[in-house]
C-alpha cells in the first residue's frame, strides 16, 4: 500500500449524495401527521421538489467555495530532476508530477546518447497547492512542494500568473511559506483566509478541501473529519498529530487548505494512504494550530527553532512494560544518549523510561518529542523518568534541535551489515529465547563492525520459529542487557530469565544493538 505525501492525498464525499440517501425513507410507511410533514419537506410553493438535508448538513457548499476559493492558489515549481523519495513505506509526495521528464543521459527521443553532447541539467515541473494567509502575499504550502524549487509560480483563481519566492520551510512539519514578489502585483491586496484554532470541529463534521489535483486548478471536494491524532510513522509525525479526513485529494492537492463549514482553515492537506496512488478516502491534514504557529516562525525568521535534549528513544510498548513489570506505564525508553548533549550533561541514562515533560504526561515518543520541541533553547525542561522502577525528575537545559537532514545524516553514518561468520565453540544456546549467544571477541568486532565500547553478548544464531526469529533478530546483533541488567555471560542471561519467571512475567525486555544502534525488543520466554 502506498500513501502519498505532499499534501498527502484526501478523498471527497458528495454532499448531494448524502442528502439524497437521507431522503430514501420518504417512501416508507408513516402516520398521517408524519406524511403531511414529509409532503411539506418534499415540495415548495411552486410545487417543485425541494429536498431538505438532515440537520447540520448544508444543502450545498457553493457559498463556502465562492467565499474562500479566491485565496487558494496553484503552485507551479521548476526544479532539478531527481527521483521522488519515499518518506516511509506507503507514504510519498503526491504532488510531484514530472512532465516530459527523461532519465539523465537520455536524448530528446528517449534514447541514450542520441543528442551527442553531454546533456544539460534535467528539469522537472511539479504542481501543488497553497493559500494566502495575508493580504500582502504570504502563502502557506507544503515543504515538499517547494523544497527543491529553482523557480516558483503562483496561479490565482482569476488566471493571473505571478512569481513567488521562498520565505522559509520546515522539514519537521512539512510546511513552507512563500511570498508573491511579482512586480505585476505591486500594491495588490490578495484575498486570504484565517486559521481556526478554537472551535475545533468534531469527528463526523463536514470538511471541504480546495486544491489543484493533477494540475486541474481550483477543485473543491467535501467529506467528513474521520479522526484526530494520527501518527504516520515518518519524520513529521514527531511534530504533527494529523487530522484524518475522507474528502478526496490527489496529486497536486499538497499544501491546499481544509475548511470547516464556516470557511475557516482547520488544516493543511499533506498526505494520503493509497494502494493505487489515487484517493481512496484516507487523507491527512496538518492541524491549523500547528500550521499557524509554524507559518509565523517562518515569516519572522525563515526557520523553525525547536528544543532538543539529545537522546535516541523508542516507544515503551505495552509488551515492554509487562516485561519490565511496569504495567500501565506509558512513555518512551532511552536507547542511547548523545555524548556531550543536553541529556548527557543532565545525567539521563540509557534505559531510562521517560514518562512526562514539564508535568505533561507522554504516551509515546512522538508526544515526548513534541513536548520537548516546544522548549526554547536554553530553557530548563523537567523530564519525569523511571529509573530502576523508581520515579524521579531530571532538569535538562534544552539545546537547539538540528535540521532533520543533519539528524538523518548522523543516523546514516553507520557501517553496513556484516557477512556471517561461523559459530565458535564458546557459543551457548539459550532455549528460553531461541538464541545462541557468544562473546564479542576481536574477530566478531571486525566481522560485524561492532564499536569497541559496545559490551554484551553476540547473537550467533536464531531459532526461526521463536519469538526472537519472528521479530527479526539476526546473527551479528548484540544483546547488551535484559530488563536493565547488563549481560556479559550466558549465565547472566539465564539469571535474568529466571528472575522474570519468578516474578510471574512471560517476557523480558532485551536491549539490542544492531550496526552500533541501540533499541529495545520484548521477547517471550519459551516454556
Amino acid at each position: 500500500m502506498t500513501a502519498r505525501k505532499s499534501g498527502f492525498i484526501v478523498g471527497a464525499v458528495a454532499g448531494a449524495g448524502v442528502a439524497c440517501a437521507a431522503l430514501a425513507g420518504v417512501g416508507m410507511r408513516m402516520g398521517s401527521a408524519d406524511a403531511a410533514e414529509a409532503q411539506v419537506v418534499r415540495t415548495n410553493v411552486a410545487g417543485a421538489p425541494a429536498f431538505a438535508p438532515p440537520p447540520g448538513a448544508p444543502m450545498s457548499f457553493a457559498d463556502i467555495f465562492e467565499k474562500v476559493s479566491p485565496a487558494v492558489v496553484q503552485i507551479n515549481v521548476t526544479s532539478k530532476a531527481s527521483p521522488p523519495s519515499l518518506r516511509i513505506p506507503g507514504l510519498e509526495g503526491f504532488d510531484i508530477v514530472p512532465r516530459g521528464r527523461r532519465a539523465p543521459g537520455q536524448g530528446q527521443d528517449g534514447q541514450d546518447g542520441e543528442d551527442g553532447d553531454t546533456p544539460a541539467t534535467q528539469k522537472q515541473q511539479s504542481a501543488g497547492s497553497g493559500f494566502f494567509i495575508s493580504a500582502d502575499g504570504y502563502i502557506v504550502t507544503n515543504n515538499h512542494v517547494v523544497a527543491d524549487a529553482d523557480d516558483i509560480q503562483v496561479v490565482m483563481k482569476d488566471g493571473r500568473e505571478l512569481k513567488a519566492t521562498l520565505v522559509g520551510r520546515d522539514e519537521g512539519t512539512d510546511l513552507a511559506v512563500i511570498k508573491v514578489v511579482d512586480p505585476k502585483a505591486k500594491g495588490a491586496d490578495f484575498p486570504y483566509v484565517d486559521f481556526e484554532n478554537q472551535a475545533k470541529p468534531r469527528v463526523g463534521d463536514w470538511v471541504i478541501t480546495i486544491g489543484n489535483p493533477f494540475g486541474l486548478g481550483g477543485t473543491a471536494t467535501a467529506g467528513i473529519i474521520s479522526a484526530y491524532g494520527r501518527n504516520l510513522g515518518d519524520t513529521t509525525s514527531s511534530f504533527v498529530n494529523y487530522i484524518q479526513i475522507d474528502a478526496p485529494i490527489n496529486r497536486g492537492n499538497s499544501g491546499g487548505p481544509s475548511f470547516d463549514i464556516y470557511g475557516r482553515v482547520i488544516g493543511v492537506n499533506s498526505a494520503i494512504y493509497s494502494p493505487s496512488g489515487g484517493s481512496v478516502g484516507i487523507g491527512f491534514a496538518i492541524p491549523a494550530e500547528i500550521a499557524e504557529a509554524t507559518a509565523k516562525q517562518l515569516i519572522s525568521s525563515g526557520k523553525v527553532v525547536r528544543g532538543y535534549i539529545g537522546v535516541s528513544i523508542q516507544d515503551f510498548s505495552v509488551e515492554a512494560a509487562e516485561a519490565m513489570g511496569l504495567k500501565d506505564v506509558k512513555g518512551a525508553i532511552v536507547a542511547d544518549v548523545v555524548a556531550g548533549g543536553p541529556a548527557a550533561k543532565a545525567g539521563l541514562l540509557p534505559d531510562d523510561i521517560l514518562v512526562g515533560v514539564n508535568g505533561v504526561k507522554v504516551a509515546d515518543r512522538s508526544e515526548l518529542t513534541r513536548e520537548v520541541s516546544k522548549a526554547r533553547p536554553g530553557e530548563i525542561i523537567k523530564m519525569s523518568i523511571l529509573r530502576d522502577g523508581k520515579p524521579r525528575v531530571i532538569d535538562v537545559r534544552s539545546g537547539t534541535r538540528p535540521s532533520e537532514d543533519s539528524l538523518a545524516a548522523n543516523d546514516d553514518d553507520q557501517d553496513g551489515g556484516a557477512a556471517p561468520s561461523p559459530d565458535k565453540p564458546a557459543n551457548q544456546r539459550v532455549e528460553a529465547l531461541g538464541l545462541t549467544l557468544g562473546p564479542i571477541d576481536a574477530a566478531a568486532r571486525q566481522t560485524y563492525k561492532i564499536d569497541s565500547e559496545i559490551k554484551g553478548l553476540l547473537v550467533t544464531s536464531v531459532k526461526g520459529d521463536s519469538d526472537a526469529g519472528e521479530k527479526g533478530l539476526a546473527k551479528g546483533d548484540v544483546i547488551a542487557n535484559i530488563n536493565g541488567a547488563p549481560v556479559a555471560t550466558v549465565a547472566d542471561v539465564n539469571k535474568a530469565i529466571a528472575a522474570a519467571k519468578s516474578a510471574g512475567r512471560t517476557s523480558v525486555l532485551i536491549k539490542l544493538i544492531r550496526q552500533n544502534r541501540p533499541g529495545f525488543i520484548p521477547l517471550k520466554i519459551a516454556p
